[in-house]
This record gives C-alpha cells, structure tokens and sequence, in this order.
C-alpha cells in the first residue's frame, strides 16, 4: 500500500477536494441514481466504502449507490490516476432544500499532493514564471474528469459540470465562458456537454 492510498492516514485527506462537481438539476433520486451507477462505471475504482476509519481489508465494499450514500454521507475508494498512480478519492451527494442535486466525485488534495510532487501548495497561487505551473499537472486529471462527467451525462444528464478546488455549488457558468477560466466548465450542447478546460 503507497501513503496516497492509506485511509486512515488523516493528512491524505487534508487540503480540499479537488472535484468534478455536477449540477444534476432539480432534486431526483431517480436521476441521482443512474448519475452514480454511470460515474462508477467510469471511474477505475474496484469498490467503494463507507467509512476512512479503516483500510479497505478491514471493511467490506458498499458499492456505488444512492442507498450505501444515504447510510454513509461519502463514499470512499482507491482510484488510478491518468498517470498511473493510484491515490484515495471519494464521492458525495450534495441535496439543497428547495434547490438542485449535485454529485461530486473529488481527490484531496493531501493524497493528490503524495502522488503528484508538482501540487504543491495548490491553490494558493504562485508569482511570476510559475503563475500557471498548476495547469500542467491539472489538465490530464481535469480532461479525464471532463470525460467522466461526459459519460454520466449520457446516462442521467445535468445542468453543467465544474472541475476544481472546492467548486461544488458554484453559479451556472456563462455562455460561452470568459477566456480566463479558473476552473473547467462541461455545459451541456446538441452531441453533449462541451468542455472548456482551465487556463488559469
């Protein structure tokens, strides 16, 4: 086992959540279900569980659904990043009284930062040269995220998709979006979302 997989090492989970974040539109478990079955379909995770208390040998799998959500609050799991390496994620339902459903699938940025050294101190930015440093390790996770959120939005649909730190819950982006883009933005098109990565 590798420290970025470790659940019960607790600065793996420090840091923030570097998520997918899906707007999934007016609150629907029937929705909400098809979107998990298709994210865990997406993502190379062998299973999920509820609890960071302990290691995956030490529990067994609950599964990916809206039923194993309502009993734990998050799912967590071991994925492979587009690199290769393996690091601890997560996936939480996010139900607004009177509002939208959101399903984040997210890696903190503890863990993230083991697996991938140029992390850093992401998000806090950096002067000069080093400005955009961040996106060259961003962009492969956030097209593979972009892809996810392609794939449930083929099973489920949603309103719009960010891939960021802490984005869950931000407004609907504009359309199109401004040539700065601190976050990427899926927003829904004949064919299917369209992506607009970060630059910023």
């Amino acid at each position: 086992m590798t420290t970025s997989t470790a659940f019960t090492l607790a600065d793996n989970w420090h840091g923030g959540f570097y998520e997918l974040a899906l707007n999934l539109g007016a609150t629907s478990d029937t929705r909400l279900e098809r979107a998990l079955a298709a994210l865990a379909g997406a993502v190379p995770v062998p299973d999920w569980y509820g609890t960071r208390d302990r290691e995956p040998a030490g529990q067994p799998p609950v599964g990916c659904t809206l039923g194993s959500l309502r009993r734990h609050q998050h799912l967590q799991g071991i994925v492979t990043l587009p690199g290769g390496t393996p690091v601890v994620c997560g996936v939480v339902a996010i139900r607004e009284d009177g509002g939208p459903d959101w399903l984040d699938f997210y890696l903190p940025l503890g863990a993230l930062g083991r697996a991938e050294p140029r992390v850093d101190a992401f998000p806090f930015p950096f002067e000069g040269e080093g400005a955009l440093a961040h996106l060259a390790w961003r962009r492969p996770i956030d097209d593979w995220l972009a892809e996810v959120g392609r794939q449930v939005h083929a099973a489920a649909g949603f309103s719009y998709g960010l891939i960021g730190h802490e984005v869950s819950g931000e407004r609907r982006p504009a359309d199109p979006p401004p040539e700065e883009r601190r976050v990427g933005l899926l927003i829904p098109a004949d064919g299917g979302p369209r992506y607009w990565p970060a630059t910023t």
